[in-house]
């Protein structure tokens, strides 16, 4: 058990390292993330949840990577750093998503259904002619 202590002490230290002293930036990458993270302290994506399921202080310190993530997205897709299909496929990992109302007007007027009654009339066919 005071291998994994010592271990999870390490990737914590990897971790602040990567996210405060931006070694995601030195690391060649735009933003923080759980890929960079994992490739920074050269183990997997599932090593790094099993961390944070063993240790509150390194969780806390994945949802600061995820909190510095969306605050990057959403500040540098506004100032137009980013590009914008892209920034918005990624904040919708976050929770964002887009959504569109549509007004029903024409003219600038609502548009009310009246409703007539509907007649249907069922015609026979014309009879066939047998004389052709």
């Amino acid at each position: 058990m005071a291998g994994r202590k010592s271990k999870i002490k390490d990737m914590l230290k990897l971790g602040q390292e990567y996210l405060h002293k931006q070694g995601y930036i030195k690391n060649g990458e735009i933003i923080p993330s759980m890929a960079g993270l994992a490739l920074y302290a050269n183990c997997s994506r599932s090593s790094l949840y099993n961390y944070a399921s063993s240790s509150e202080e390194f969780k806390d310190m994945l949802e600061l990577i995820k909190a510095r993530q969306e605050v990057e997205l959403i500040n540098k897709g506004l100032k137009g750093e980013f590009n914008a299909s892209i920034a918005k496929l990624m904040l919708a990992n976050h929770g964002y998503s887009e959504k569109q109302t549509l007004d029903h007007q024409s003219m600038g007027s609502s548009i009310i259904a009246k409703s007539k009654p509907m007649r249907i009339e069922l015609v026979s066919p014309p009879p066939k002619d047998l004389t052709a």
